[in-house]
């Protein structure tokens, strides 16, 4: 049987959202792949909705068992951070409000999941996402690709939702290692 996962690459103009069905051997397979793209002149508070109810849908029209959420890290542009955690935030609410668990993944090991390195690039990043799902091309914009990759990591590493495990991968223990210096600091 396939684990079906929702990647949520998440961002306020564009937020991707993409879906794969995993089986035990990692044979993964592209299910569903889509943008919620949402206007900068549009109210916040509506561009939240929009996105949330786009995660929504998706979740309804393809039931997944697990979400995928790129965890959200500080970047040089408050403008852009702020923005994807707000989405971020709307994505953990939709997952939660339907009983569906959560798994957050840095950008590094999600490129470590599905390049092998993890500081590839978006074009090595998209590459391997299409052969890995036998796709002809590249999904476009960057941000689809970038949800399947979400999904296609959290199938791979052992995310427990099939064995219920909560072990953590190197690269996540060393993020929270991180996140609690960073807060004794403060």
């Amino acid at each position: 049987m396939a684990l079906r996962v929702l990647g949520i690459d998440p961002g306020l103009t564009r937020c991707g959202v993409g879906i794969v069905d995993v089986t035990s051997d990692r044979r993964a397979s592209l299910v569903y792949v889509g943008v919620i793209r949402t206007p900068a002149e549009l109210a916040l508070e509506q561009r939240l909705l929009a996105i949330g109810e786009g995660i929504a849908q998706a979740i309804e029209d393809f039931a997944p068992q697990a979400v995928a959420l790129e965890r959200v890290f500080a970047q040089h542009n408050l403008r852009t951070v702020m923005g994807t955690a707000q989405a971020s935030g709307v994505a953990l609410h939709a997952a939660a409000s339907r009983g569906l668990a959560v798994g957050l993944h840095t950008p590094s090991e999600v490129k470590a999941a599905v390049t092998g390195y993890g500081a590839a690039d978006k074009t090595q990043v998209g590459a391997m996402v299409a052969r890995i799902l036998r796709l002809e091309e590249v999904p476009k914009p960057a941000d689809a690709a970038d949800a399947l990759a979400l999904a296609i990591c959290h199938a791979w590493r052992g995310s427990g939702v099939t064995t219920g495990s909560t072990t953590e991968t190197p690269a996540q223990k060393a993020w929270r290692a991180a996140e609690k210096r960073a807060s004794n600091g403060r």
